[in-house]
C-alpha cells in the first residue's frame, strides 16, 4: 500500500520547463498536496538528478506532511553530463526555480535548498543576492568539506545569507564531520538549526548494527524540517 501511495503521489507531479537563459532551459517537477502550507524549492545533489529515488522520496514524504516541492535539474544533468556547471550557471538555475515556484504558488511560504551540492548552490545564490520570497534555507547533508579534508571553508558564504538555516546532518557524514558542523552552527548563532541524525552518513544511510533504519532517519529529518518551517517568521524577502 505504501508503494502504491508513493506512486500515486509521484504521478501527480506536474512536469515543467524552466527558462534559465535565452539558450538554456531545464525540466522541473512540481508536487503540491491538497492543503499545502509551504513549498520547498528543492535542488538535487551533484551526482543524481531530480528523478533519483532519494529525491522522489523527499518529495512524496514532504507532501504527506503538507509541504509541496518544486524539484528541478541543473543544466549539466539535463544534458547528461557528470561534470557540474560553473557556479554562476547553477545560481541562475536556482533563481529560475525560485521564480517559477513563486509564480506557481504565490500564496504558499517559500523555502529553498537541497541535497548536498544543490543546497550549497542555493545558499551561494542567496548570499550573492537575496532569493525573492524565500523565508529560509534547507540543507539535506550540507557538504562542508571534501571527504578526508575536514575544514569549514565552504561555509563562509553562509554568514551573508541573512536567513534562517536548517542543517539536517548525519553524525557519520564524511563530508561534514560532526564537531565541525556543531562549531559552524554555533558561529552562525540563532539563525541556524542543526538537526542531528545519529549514525547517518552523507546519504542518510545507517549501518546494519544501528538500532535505526534508513527510513527512520529520513522520517526524523522531515519531521524536524516540518516543525522548523512552521516556526519561520511570517515575513518574506522582497
Amino acid at each position: 500500500m505504501e508503494r502504491e501511495a508513493q506512486s500515486a503521489s509521484a504521478a501527480a507531479a506536474e512536469l515543467l520547463s524552466l527558462t534559465v537563459s535565452e539558450t538554456i532551459s531545464v525540466s522541473a517537477l512540481l508536487l503540491v498536496p491538497e492543503q499545502a502550507h509551504a513549498l520547498l524549492v528543492l535542488a538535487h545533489g551533484a551526482g543524481a538528478g531530480m528523478h533519483h529515488a532519494s529525491m522522489q522520496a523527499l518529495a512524496v514524504q514532504l507532501a504527506a506532511r503538507g509541504i509541496g516541492t518544486l524539484r528541478y535539474q541543473f543544466p549539466y544533468i539535463e544534458r547528461g553530463s557528470r561534470r557540474p556547471d560553473p557556479p554562476a550557471l547553477c545560481h541562475a538555475t536556482v533563481r529560475a526555480a525560485v521564480a517559477e515556484a513563486e509564480h506557481r504558488a504565490p500564496r504558499l511560504p517559500l523555502v529553498a535548498g537541497g541535497r548536498s551540492f544543490g543546497g550549497r548552490m542555493t545558499s551561494q545564490a542567496q548570499a550573492a543576492s537575496p532569493l525573492r520570497g524565500v523565508r529560509g534555507l534547507v540543507f539535506f547533508a550540507f557538504p562542508l568539506h571534501p571527504a578526508g579534508q575536514p575544514s569549514d571553508g565552504r561555509a563562509e558564504h553562509l554568514f551573508q545569507t541573512r536567513l534562517p538555516l536548517i542543517f539536517l546532518s548525519g553524525t557519520r557524514d564524511a563530508l561534514a564531520e560532526w564537531p565541525l558542523m556543531q562549531r559552524l552552527a554555533n558561529r552562525l548563532g540563532a539563525r541556524a538549526t542543526l538537526e542531528q541524525l545519529p549514525d547517518a552518513d552523507h546519504f542518510f544511510h545507517v549501518p546494519a548494527r544501528s538500532a535505526r533504519k534508513d527510513g527512520d532517519v529520513l522520517g526524523d529529518a522531515l519531521d524536524a524540517l516540518a516543525t522548523w518551517i512552521e516556526r519561520l517568521p511570517m515575513t518574506a524577502q522582497a
